[in-house]
């Protein structure tokens, strides 16, 4: 016999037995639940003085039994009819009212968020006999108002309603809306939610850019929701009300995502996930699985990892009963360790051999770096926000063909290349990974063997993309991630990126104002007043020397910024005379 899920404390063994029974019934196709069927389940629910809940799939099976008490009921998951995108999840959930109420706003919400094919309601009269039974269904297009439709109650012997026609239309309607936005084979649609409580033009900066990021991904934006509030909600982050449109919304769009712009603390993810039949991921998530895609070397693969496995460690969470199954045995913590709990060791068992592993990987970088420091080589560092042009300015520099694309992120391993100026002087320029708003925690503290390739740096090279409007607010990132590093201290040239697309008067005064000197990373020639510019700056570092108060790096920060990694290759060396 089928289990009985739900409030069930306090039954009689024998009304135990007749709602297990209740999984014996069918419902033909057209209706909606059978007279006899709604008679039986509201008379039980009148007894027991509890909603009764039962979701029914499309071949009249009864999937579940479901006590809630006088008020409402909780659906259990539903994972084996978890929604197809564009399509309804095939249960409709027909329950008790123990008063002769409509449906609630909560039955409402429900139907939307976990994609029902229908929201029934049978309300009672005194005796416990049905009354009437309300209906309602979502809406396969945008509407004006509400994104379902109610009907008028029907009465309990009359709900002969062609229910299949009308479940099988309204999918059609849905297949015809989503069959010209489905994503790209191997790629997912996604929704992009804002929940902010800054001003309208921060927020809508700040959804540009998770747009970029999204693309940057390979995920295709299917809509974007913005929400301002005074306050953020603490369990839902975003109000009921929107969570249920955007439940809708994403049904409509045919998006399998939903990506917040705000970092989800793990009991939000866990509340949200449990509301809405969708994959969810915040900003942090989405940085780091671009990451996961672009590593390339040894070390950046175990950087990442180790990020993405901290990052999931306090929001691993159970979301089925088999979570909760007791595990034992020798060797192991005994009879109460559950299988969440080993889950959890796990993955904290991995990040100790991760981090040992990346000890390795930073010791042998600071055996190359020593045999590097013997040749006093100068390195200049270049940093910058994401897209800033990093990569091809370090190409154009040194003749290279390090991969530059225009997107967030394009380039993550480290990379470097010799350079020799005019005068003789031979220096190392290595490009980092580049830095972005609110950069993750969990990145920062898995690469910091790659951004401590900084402290060694004799220049911190500054590129900005000029043509991007919000350069000020990137400028500002890059700093305030430079300042937690510790690098303040160390010479720094601004370099304004991409002069080209915007005009020379602009230029000049933007350079004036910030102290920059303006460039195209693209064009070779535009290039000899850096180069001069940097030629000066390292003459003038070496001929003054170290500074006898600063001491040499850390044994165990130093990083050989010459070797970079197995993605870098050999360093060369480049005449730019």
């Amino acid at each position: 016999m089928k289990r009985v899920y739900g409030n069930t404390a306090g039954l009689k063994p024998g009304q135990l037995r007749r709602l297990e029974n209740l999984y014996r019934r069918r419902v033909p196709p057209e209706q909606i639940v059978t007279p006899e069927l709604a008679r039986d389940v509201s008379l039980l629910a009148h007894e027991i003085r509890r909603q009764i809940g039962l979701l029914i799939n499309r071949q009249g099976r009864l999937a579940f039994v479901v006590v809630g008490d006088t008020r409402k009921i909780l659906l259990p998951l539903t994972d084996e009819y978890r929604a197809a995108p564009g399509r309804l999840s095939g249960l409709r959930c027909v329950h008790t009212h123990l008063k002769n109420e409509p449906l609630t706003q909560d039955d409402l919400t429900d139907l939307a968020l976990l994609r029902l094919d229908l929201m029934a309601a049978i309300g009672q009269e005194g005796d416990g006999l049905p009354q009437a039974v309300h209906v309602a269904h979502v809406l396969p297009g945008p509407a004006e108002r509400l994104p379902y439709r109610v009907l008028p109650p029907q009465p309990p012997w009359a709900l002969d309603i062609d229910c299949l026609d009308l479940i099988q239309a309204l999918e059609e309607e849905l297949e015809r809306l989503v069959s010209g936005r489905r994503a790209a084979p191997g790629r997912e649609r996604a929704l992009l939610v804002s929940v902010s409580t800054a001003s309208r033009r921060r927020t809508a900066e700040s959804m540009a850019e998770l747009k970029e990021l999204a693309r940057s991904a390979g995920i295709e934006t299917a809509g974007s929701v913005v929400q301002h509030r005074d306050k953020v909600d603490p369990r839902f982050l975003i109000g009921t009300g929107k969570l249920q449109e955007l439940a809708i919304q994403a049904l409509q769009e045919g998006a399998q995502l939903i990506v917040f712009d705000q970092e989800l603390n793990p009991s939000q993810i866990r509340s949200l996930t449990d509301q809405v039949e969708l994959k969810i991921i915040d900003r942090t998530q989405l940085i780091l699985d671009i990451f996961a895609q672009r590593a390339q070397s040894r070390e950046g693969k175990l950087q990442v990892e180790l990020a993405q496995l901290r990052y999931m460690l306090p929001r691993l969470v159970g979301r089925n009963t088999a979570l909760s199954r007791l595990a034992g045995g020798i060797g192991g913590r005994g009879p109460g360790e559950t299988k969440l709990e080993i889950d959890r060791r796990r993955v904290r068992e991995r990040i100790t051999r991760l981090e040992e592993a990346l000890e390795e990987v930073r010791r042998h970088r600071r055996q190359r770096r020593a045999l590097r420091g013997r040749k006093t080589l100068p390195v200049i560092s270049i940093i910058g926000y994401t897209n800033a042009g990093k990569s091809t300015l370090l190409n154009t520099l040194t003749r290279s063909r390090m991969l530059a694309e225009s997107r967030l992120f394009a380039t993550l391993d480290p990379a470097s290349r010799r350079l020799r100026f005019p005068r003789d002087i031979e220096v190392i320029v290595t490009d980092t990974v580049g830095f972005i708003r609110d950069l993750p925690r969990e990145l920062m503290v898995a690469f910091r063997a790659t951004l401590e390739e900084l402290e060694d740096a004799d220049l911190l090279l500054h590129v900005v993309d000029i043509a991007n409007p919000r350069y000020e607010d990137q400028i500002r990132a890059v700093e305030a991630i430079v300042a937690d590093l510790g690098l303040s201290q160390k010479p720094c040239l601004k370099v304004f990126n991409k002069r080209d697309l915007l005009d020379p008067d602009t230029v000049e005064h933007l350079c004036r104002r910030h102290d920059a000197l303006a460039i195209s990373a693209l064009s070779t020639a535009d290039l000899k007043p850096l180069i001069s510019r940097l030629q000066a700056i390292i003459a003038a570092l070496h001929e003054s020397g170290p500074d006898p108060d600063a001491g040499g790096p850390p044994a165990e920060t130093a990083v050989d910024a010459g070797a970079g990694d197995a993605a870098a290759g050999t360093a060369t060396t480049t005449d730019c005379g």
